[in-house]
């Protein structure tokens, strides 16, 4: 029987986009049929997606979901193609891909260097590169006619240097870094290319946990270096890469988008921004609003049911691939009210947001990207007051991508 009109007929799963695009049109129509989805990842590999703000709170920290790709069903039993697009999310070797004693062991060394009291001493440093970074931008917009583009010469580099600086990567690679990440995190790209970047970006980070091993300093990879050569093994060498790895993809791109997005949704929301500058809200009430409206990560790859399980009415089969839905999540009306979709940082009532994770797997550097947005954006709105967008905001090009949620470029104009 063709069920093609049938109401009664399991809806087709969502085909996510490679090359991503804004995430909430689609959110909203998978999240009016509920808080979980069929889709299809590239390589027409079937998964799900978890939208709903509360089965997302219950998922994240589910005591029968897995982060290990060993529950994987459909990698265990040799279904996915070399050079699929998110191998790299599945099969690092890392914390967060891990689970248990192994997760703790490897978190360890890393929340070590995040704590509230070692972010607060960062604070002086992260002004001073920022106020550096402001003077580039400013000669790079008097060489462009009054315009520069605000991701390359501000939004990336302020998160870059300071995750650098603290692991211990050298300046001299810190570019070619980025350039690896926003290739290992773009959905658009063929099994070569993937291939290619993935091996780049380890070798890279194993030249450079060499120099580290070989002349020690006051930085995180020398920690690792130290904790893996003195407890026997603690980490081992692809847990080493894999940690840097995502270290570098995590402590940059992240905070990078949520600045970009700050900055857009200030500068189209001028009331909003007034209220900062009237003291009848702060600079970090901007930056969780913006992480609730617009996260920095749509769809997050991957964790694994080890059985069967049911949220909200549906189930999720053990070994199925599921992603974390944090844009769909932070415009949940069901968790944040019939207006979930305006921004708003006075904004008190409703659940908190989850776009920096929950449970045994939240982000660690989650103190340091607050406290880095937030200064970035007082700096920035600080000195160039009247910072608009140089294009309207409906032509600026979406990031390639349905796992990091931006734009690739973001164009500024600093003064009327």
């Amino acid at each position: 029987m063709n069920t093609s009109h049938d109401p009664q007929a399991p809806a087709a799963p969502h085909r996510l986009d490679r090359a991503g695009g804004c995430p909430h049109a689609d959110n909203a129509r998978l999240l009016a049929a509920g808080s979980v989805a069929d889709v299809v990842l590239p390589g027409e590999v079937p998964g799900m997606v978890v939208l709903g703000q509360e089965a997302l709170r219950e998922f994240l920290a589910h005591p029968d979901v897995a982060k290990d790709a060993v529950h994987f069903t459909a990698l265990r039993e040799g279904r996915i193609p070399a050079g699929w697009p998110l191998a790299t999310f599945a099969t690092v070797r890392g914390m967060t891909t891990a689970d248990g004693d192994d997760h703790r062991r490897l978190r360890s060394p890393v929340a070590k260097a995040f704590t509230a009291r070692r972010v607060a001493e960062l604070r002086p440093r992260v002004e001073a590169c920022t106020d550096r970074l402001l003077d580039g931008l400013a000669a790079a917009a008097d060489a462009g006619g009054g315009v520069a583009e605000l991701r390359r010469h501000f939004a990336m580099p302020l998160p870059m240097g300071v995750i650098s600086e603290l692991l211990g990567v050298a300046e001299e690679h810190r570019e070619r870094l980025h350039e690896l990440t926003e290739r290992v995190v773009d959905t658009t790209l063929g099994p070569a290319r993937v291939i290619a970047a993935n091996k780049e970006m380890a070798e890279l980070l194993e030249k450079v946990a060499a120099a580290r091993a070989a002349d020690p300093g006051d930085d995180l990879i020398s920690a690792l270096i130290a904790a893996r050569d003195e407890d026997g093994g603690r980490l081992g060498e692809q847990e080493l890469t894999g940690t840097l790895i995502l270290l570098i993809i995590a402590g940059h791109e992240t905070t990078l988008n949520l600045i970009s997005n700050a900055v857009r949704a200030l500068c189209t929301h001028r009331d909003q921004l007034e209220l900062i500058r009237s003291g009848r809200a702060e600079w970090a009430d901007a930056v969780e609003e913006t992480l609730r409206w617009d996260s920095p990560v749509s769809y997050f790859p991957f964790r694994y049911p080890v059985r069967d399980i049911t949220l909200d009415g549906t189930v999720i089969p053990k070994g199925t691939p599921v992603l974390a839905g944090y844009s769909a999540a932070g415009r949940d009306p069901a968790a944040h009210g019939p207006d979930a979709g305006r921004f708003d940082i006075t904004r008190r009532a409703g659940a908190r947001h989850l776009s920096l994770g929950h449970g045994a797997h939240f982000c660690p550097g989650a103190p340091l990207a607050r406290m880095e947005a937030a200064v970035a954006l007082e700096r920035l709105f600080g000195r160039f007051p009247a910072l608009d967008l140089a294009v309207p905001e409906a032509e600026l090009v979406r990031h390639r991508s349905f796992v990091g949620n931006s734009v690739d470029e973001l164009p500024v104009r600093l003064e009327p």
